[in-house]
């Protein structure tokens, strides 16, 4: 086992303009990691690298589409040019759209007439579905398959995916992040198998129900009220409340520690007040 201390420590994050990956950049960076970040959006990018840098850290903002495997190429030989190979790979870039989610939680006839009354699963926009899994699935594998061979070269790294509370149930209206999400859980545990002979383990988080942009439009109403899916999140969730960003640190920097994870590979952990282990009856 090789301490960490002993080569230097580089991240790479996807999705590093968002609010859970910009907390987990600006951690890392804490800690003495030189920081790629890496999204489609270079103002959302530089915001965090300008946080970094104002507190005396190392970081670059490199745009990149996860889900194509050239752009990600592009990325990696400019991050590997001025700060060097990946120690630990962050696999936080995905989302949803709107047209892959229907506004129904169960089939109506009034979706089969298609004159725009309702949108079920049969009104959405098929290549909008793909493209939603193709960012959540290949957003992840490509990352790995690019920066993974140079860590398999290096024979250390580690990896973390991030999965979600959709990876163990289906939850309603987004079917498309569902299936998604459930082959993170699936690709985690396979490229653990595969890349332990290269001293690289791979691990996976699963947030629960977490405040960002996006999701605060889904969870409250503009007086500030919770929506009625909001409030069936929180019936769900034990803690009665969402998660928020810091609260994922502690799991990233148990995974990505030789020496207090050295022999954790291949799980993914869940980290949702709760959510898990409440059937709601």
């Amino acid at each position: 086992m090789t301490s960490q201390s002993s080569f230097e420590k580089i991240a790479v994050v996807t999705g590093a303009g968002g609010t859970l990956c910009s907390a987990m950049a600006l951690d890392l960076a804490s800690q003495g990691y030189k920081v790629a970040l890496i999204g489609r959006t270079l103002d959302k990018l530089k915001i965090v690298e300008d946080e970094i840098k104002v507190s005396g850290g190392i970081a670059m903002s490199v745009t990149a589409d996860v889900a194509n495997e050239e752009s990600v190429k592009a990325a990696k030989e400019i991050i590997e040019k001025k700060l060097g190979i990946c120690t630990v790979l962050i696999n936080g870039a995905g989302g949803n759209q709107n047209e892959a989610i229907p506004d129904l939680v169960e089939f109506d006839e009034k979706e089969l007439m298609d004159d725009g009354s309702v949108k079920g699963f049969f009104n959405l926009n098929m290549s909008v579905f793909q493209n939603v899994i193709d960012v959540n699935t290949m957003g992840t594998v490509i990352p790995c398959f690019v920066f993974g061979r140079s860590m398999a070269k290096a024979k250390r790294g580690s990896i973390i995916n991030f999965a979600s509370m959709t990876s163990y149930r289906p939850i309603t209206r987004v079917a498309a992040y569902s299936i998604a999400k459930g082959g993170i859980v699936n690709f985690t545990q396979w490229l653990a198998a595969y890349l332990a002979p290269a001293n690289i383990r791979v691990n996976g988080i699963a947030p629960g129900f977490f405040l960002n942009d996006r999701s605060s439009k889904i969870m409250f109403n503009e007086d500030g009220s919770q929506t009625e899916r909001a409030q069936n999140v929180l019936r769900q969730t034990p803690l009665k409340r969402f998660g928020e960003a810091q609260e994922l640190i502690g799991c990233m920097n148990w995974l990505i520690n030789d020496e207090n994870a050295g022999f954790v590979t291949g799980i993914t952990v869940p980290v949702d007040g709760g959510f898990l282990s409440s059937p709601g009856v």
